[in-house]
């Protein structure tokens, strides 16, 4: 039963990272184009804690982990840019 779940979970969020990659090559406005770039990367660290079950190497957690900060600042760093015309 877990491994059925989790394929189904593994397939889910690989299905969800191509709809909002294509998502973020067709959006028109800059912001939504952060927001779904954000969703991408949140996919992806999602994936990435799922592969880590998988292969029962903690390695991959902490990379998710650094993903997930470095796409967190980048964001912000993002929006502000675009409401502000700078970063800091």
């Amino acid at each position: 039963m877990h491994e059925t779940v989790f394929y189904v979970a593994m397939v889910w969020m690989a299905a969800l990272l191509c709809i909002t990659v294509l998502y973020m090559v067709i959006a028109q406005s800059a912001t939504v184009r952060i927001l779904a770039l954000d969703t991408v990367t949140i996919m992806f660290v999602a994936l990435l804690v799922l592969y880590s079950d998988y292969r029962r190497a903690s390695y991959y957690l902490d990379a998710a982990l650094v993903l997930a900060l470095v796409s967190f600042i980048a964001t912000l760093a993002a929006a502000r840019y675009h409401s502000e015309g700078r970063v800091f």
